[in-house]
């Protein structure tokens, strides 16, 4: 199943941040979005950034970020980030192999990977401060692995897995759901909704993702991630909303080269 290629991007989220403003700022200019007292640093790209006209293309993504707040306190958690994506890119799974949460939850980072490690279409890394009440802030770090969950219903499935350690072990898994809109410019309406991190008391401050996913189905290669470039430009729009009410909202053009 095809869908819009930046959607993809809310994998980046790792139960984090507007990550569709990744996207927007080429490889070495980062972008920095500031709501309230958050401010939001983003960077990244694909490649190539030369593409067909009018029929898609592979493409690798990378996105990486961090946040902080402008007095320094602690950040407050993110709850949801949704994003609609340009509908001249896609995501294409058809024939990729699916893992289920419960095949997630409770596992570490190895374990999770050798159950469901057909399964995976990106990784990454993130970190996570911890503030419990009457104790020093505790950074901790974690890998990250993004797994294909299936289709149903006309509403594709990505999953986001972390674990961290303290105070207690325990997984994350964010869960991404994909359905088509049709929307002028964009196609599609991508929705991640991230769990609580240590009963709440967990914000992610920095993340770094990479999806570059070829594979074979019926002898027919595809890419996990594919895009066109019919008028120099794709584009979409997020928004992040956090635990404290807080929402960060951007629209994103990420300039292209259109080639036949």
């Amino acid at each position: 199943m095809r869908r819009g290629i930046l959607s993809i991007v809310v994998l980046a989220v790792v139960a984090i941040s507007v990550s569709g403003l990744a996207v927007a700022a080429g490889a070495d200019k980062p972008e920095t979005v500031t709501a309230g007292n958050l401010e939001l640093t983003f960077n990244g790209g694909f490649n190539p950034d030369k593409l067909p006209k009018k029929t898609l293309a592979p493409i690798s993504l990378t996105v990486g970020g961090k946040i902080k707040t402008r007095d320094g306190s602690h950040p407050p958690a993110l709850k949801e980030v949704l994003v609609e994506t340009d509908r001249n890119g896609a995501v294409t799974t058809v024939g990729f192999p699916t893992c289920r949460t419960s095949q997630l939850q409770s596992q570490d980072t190895d374990s999770a990977e050798a159950i469901c490690r057909k399964a995976i279409i990106g990784k990454g890394r993130t970190s996570v401060v911890i503030a419990l009440a009457e104790q020093k802030p505790i950074s901790v770090t974690s890998n990250l692995l993004v797994f294909n969950g299936g289709t149903r219903g006309g509403v594709t499935t990505f999953l986001i897995h972390a674990f961290i350690t303290v105070p207690t072990p325990a997984a994350i898994v964010t869960t991404v759901k994909i359905k088509k809109i049709n929307k002028g410019r964009y196609g599609l309406l991508s929705v991640a909704s991230i769990p609580k991190i240590a009963g709440g008391s967990g914000s992610v401050t920095s993340f770094s993702l990479t999806i570059n996913k070829r594979y074979t189905y019926k002898g027919k290669k595809l890419s996990v991630l594919s895009a066109k470039c019919p008028d120099g430009k794709l584009q979409a729009k997020g928004t992040a909303i956090f635990a404290d009410g807080t929402q960060a909202s951007a629209g994103i053009i990420r300039t292209c080269t259109g080639i036949r």
